[in-house]
């Protein structure tokens, strides 16, 4: 059986000139993420970084990635836009893309939903308790009703974001807030997921929930087949007899 192959996007960014980050990920964010679906066995991965030319998501690399996964926290805006561009229309074709954390703030993320992805936030360190609200989905395969971090960066709703096609999760933190922190969208061809965990200075890419729900995301994200409609200008004598 085919491999899915999985591009993983991080900025590569707080690791380097932050210890407290470092401590946590010594050889990148994107590397835990990476551990995750190389255990599981059925995807084959690649790694873009910020500072690769094109960010290292040429057209080439994204015409061989059936998912896209994209961890940014304060690099969006220095984002090349032409790449912006590659990737949307890659997503409109059928490619996954998986955004975390606040990747909710990314050029390509607030493109896609058309709005501006804002949210209400806080570091205080607060536990987050992720219930899964729609057990059927398959993005909660595998899963409890609800699992829990010990300590996260906090959002809050209102999340500024178009309503979803389904929310798989939904999370609740100690110091009150209530957030959507699962969030399915269809565009064109392609799925897209939101999942809000991740913060850099927490563990939480360590963490056999959070990397089941990476599996899973991955999974269901993944194109179907590789097989995309076609569009524009079509005659009766093109369809097969």
């Amino acid at each position: 059986m085919e491999k899915i192959r999985v591009t993983i996007y991080n900025e590569f960014h707080h690791e380097k000139i932050h210890e407290s980050v470092r401590k946590v990920y010594p050889d990148g964010i994107h590397a835990a993420i990476c551990s995750a679906l190389e255990q599981d066995g059925r995807f084959e991965t690649k790694v873009a970084v910020f500072e690769m030319p094109e960010h290292g998501l040429s057209q080439e690399v994204l015409d061989n990635t059936d998912v896209l996964f994209w961890w940014a926290h304060c690099l969006h805006e220095p984002i090349l836009d032409e790449v912006v561009e590659r990737i949307h229309k890659r997503v409109l074709e059928g490619m996954g893309l998986v955004v975390l954390h606040s990747g909710h703030a990314s050029k390509i993320f607030r493109k896609l939903m058309g709005t501006g992805c804002k949210v209400k936030w806080r570091e205080s360190d607060d536990l987050e308790r992720i219930w899964v609200v729609k057990p059927s989905h398959p993005i909660a395969s595998g899963l409890p009703e609800y699992f829990e971090l010990p300590k996260e960066e906090t959002y809050g709703e209102h999340f500024d974001i178009p309503d979803p096609d389904d929310v798989v999760f939904a999370s609740w933190f100690s110091g009150g807030e209530l957030f959507r922190s699962g969030c399915c969208f269809e565009r064109g061809n392609g799925k897209i997921f939101y999942f809000r965990p991740g913060h850099e200075t927490h563990p939480t890419f360590y963490d056999e929930n959070v990397r089941k729900v990476l599996v899973n995301a991955a999974l269901w994200a993944a194109a179907p087949g590789g097989v995309y409609q076609t569009y524009g200008h079509w005659l009766k004598d093109n369809y097969s007899k």
